[in-house]
């Protein structure tokens, strides 16, 4: 069965390079402004980053909860900010990898869709996964850079699999599981839960019969897949070993954080622009085209219900989907990935719908094509102007200065109002906080017993954020808590309340700095999470060491193949095993 309409005019393929510049020419001029240091994550990164061009081989990181292991996140993207960062900063470090990502994306988008259309139509695909709505969103909104660079590694490694199951090439094998370990080590909630949605429907795919009527051999695709699982999950967990001890021993048992992601989009119509419209943007107008195309072809249908299952969790606390495929899951995780891993499987059927559009209008679809291209990236780049993901980019460089001087880093301090300027603050300065972004490394009873996020934003998670930021504020002589940056005139009672007192302001007075007489200098705290030597000479190897060879794998030649006759515009076996870009 065929996936297009045989009836019109075919044109040649979009040029991979031609696609790549017109991704640079996006977003360089968009990264070079650094627009994304005004999302809600990035500072989160960098401050990872940050920790790793110091303390390379020293995981434990003193600045945030008195103390926390980073081998609780996987470390490849923040590790490789690190590297970049010793010649270029932090900052530009941080737009480079995130650029390279994006150039990842256009390849992977391209070879991932070769699987499911022809090349005209990967084509396309490659080229709107340049203005996609849900990756600007989380480039430049969301800041989510270890998401937007995991998910182009699996849509890279994935075609090499399908070769695999197919073929039992080994090259294609060998390359596709360094692709899977490096993404794997870059982010472990696209491992465990988008790589799935991905790889299902390729699996199936490779399974079907070929279109000629040859079925491929069962028996064998069978046992490769299961080698695959079993020699991919072995490498995964050797390189992310730390990781897993640390989730062993400290599972993510806190109370659970609200998140406007999970909220009802139809009750919430607020969140449901900044979840649902804005990272969608034009392809919700395709969704209709998506369901009938998919269901209609056989060969289509995988993709359709990974996409589908995709879409349904991105809907947050809108359906019952979320809750009922992920459990207890669905309090832990934003779906805001959700939504951006289904805008990447509907890619494919982009790409067919714009090939269709385009030979059937011709000008007139190229035209409303571009338009609703741009108008879906320009929406997602700017939408952090219109809705800033927190307390706003005002500069913390003259709190930072304060605490490095006289003495005052050696007690720990605390930010309110601060939103997520806090992992600035924690990069520029040298003293440690009893507070944090990353939720999951924390484990001071005061922050996990409440279902707070960040004391420095307490009074939006109601009455458990400030009761979480009293019982802080009360032990402030157990952690060596003495001083309060208060840029929230809401919080001065309560600080007043437990025997606080205003010191100095700075910034024009609009920030206050509080303090506790007679707290002792803030001391490390003994805690099992530190994690030993041999984890940490392990986590500043492996998982940069798996990206590496990564990058080496594909350099080894592939083994030449005769072309299937193809009577469908697919990708033929042979394309796939070389990788075959359109120049």
């Amino acid at each position: 069965m065929q996936t297009f309409d045989a009836t019109l005019p075919r044109s040649r393929p979009l040029p991979i390079s031609l696609v790549l510049l017109v991704a640079l020419a996006v977003h360089v001029p968009l990264l070079t402004m650094k627009l994304p240091l005004k999302s809600y994550d990035t500072n989160f990164h960098i401050f990872f980053a940050s920790h790793y061009a110091q303390h390379w081989f020293d995981p434990w990181n003193a600045k945030w909860y008195a103390g926390f292991s980073q081998t609780t996140y996987p470390p490849l993207a923040q590790q490789w900010i690190a590297l970049v960062s010793r010649v270029v900063g932090l900052d530009a470090g941080y737009m480079i990898v995130q650029l390279a990502a994006i150039l990842l994306l256009a390849v992977g988008v391209y070879r991932f869709s070769r699987l499911w259309v022809d090349q005209r139509a990967a084509s396309l695909a490659a080229l709107a996964s340049v203005f996609l709505g849900s990756e600007s969103f989380l480039v430049y909104s969301a800041g989510q850079l270890s998401t937007t660079t995991a998910a182009p590694l699996y849509l890279n490694a994935l075609p090499y699999f399908f070769l695999w199951i197919r073929s039992a090439d080994w090259r294609a094998f060998l390359k596709g599981s360094a692709l899977t370990v490096a993404a794997a080590a870059v982010h472990h909630a696209t491992l465990l839960f988008g790589s799935v949605l991905f790889a299902l429907p390729v699996v199936a795919l490779a399974l079907m019969r070929r279109p000629e009527g040859a079925p491929a051999p069962a028996a064998g695709a069978v046992a490769r897949i299961a080698a695959a699982i079993a020699l991919v999950g072995g490498g995964i967990a050797l390189v992310l070993l730390p990781f897993w001890i640390a989730l062993y021993h400290y599972p993510v048992t806190q109370t659970p954080i609200p998140h406007p992601s999970r909220a009802n989009y139809i009750l919430n119509p607020e969140w449901g622009v900044n979840y649902f419209l804005i990272p969608y943007g034009a392809l919700i107008l395709a969704l209709p085209f998506i369901l009938l195309r998919g269901s209609s072809v056989a060969r289509l249908r995988p993709l359709l219900l990974g996409f589908w299952i995709a879409f349904l969790l991105g809907l947050g606390g809108t359906t019952f989907a979320g809750r009922f495929v992920l459990g207890r899951a669905f309090e832990v995780l934003t779906m805001e990935r959700f939504s951006y891993w289904a805008t990447l499987l509907a890619l494919p059927f982009i790409g067919l719908l714009a090939e269709e559009l385009l030979a059937r209008f011709r000008l007139a679809g190229a035209v409303f094509l571009s338009a609703a291209a741009c108008l879906s990236c320009a929406m997602a780049v700017s939408w952090s102007t219109y809705h800033p993901a927190d307390a706003g980019n005002f500069n913390v460089r003259s709190v930072a200065l304060w605490l490095n001087r006289d003495g005052h880093d050696h007690y720990r301090y605390l930010t309110l109002g601060f939103g997520n300027q806090i992992s600035r603050l924690a990069v520029e300065t040298d003293a440690g906080s009893v507070d944090g972004e990353w939720n999951s490394g924390r484990m001071l009873p005061e922050l996990t017993r409440y279902g707070v996020g960040a004391l420095t934003s307490a009074k939006y998670f109601g009455d458990g954020g400030i009761e979480s930021l009293r019982a802080m504020l009360r032990h402030a002589d157990r952690y060596g808590l003495r001083w309060v940056f208060c840029r929230d005139a809401y919080y001065e009672p309560l600080l007043a309340f437990v025997g606080f007192r205003k010191v100095d302001s700075l910034e024009n007075g609009t920030i206050g700095i509080w303090a506790k007489d007679d707290v002792p200098p803030a001391t490390p705290l003994a805690s099992p999470q530190i994690p030993p030597d041999w984890q940490a000479l392990l986590w500043g190897t492996l998982p940069l060491l798996s990206s590496i060879m990564a990058i080496l794998l594909l350099f080894i030649p592939e083994r030449r193949h005769t072309p299937e006759p193809a009577t469908e515009p697919r990708a033929t076996d042979e394309d796939l095993v070389t990788g075959r870009l359109v120049s």
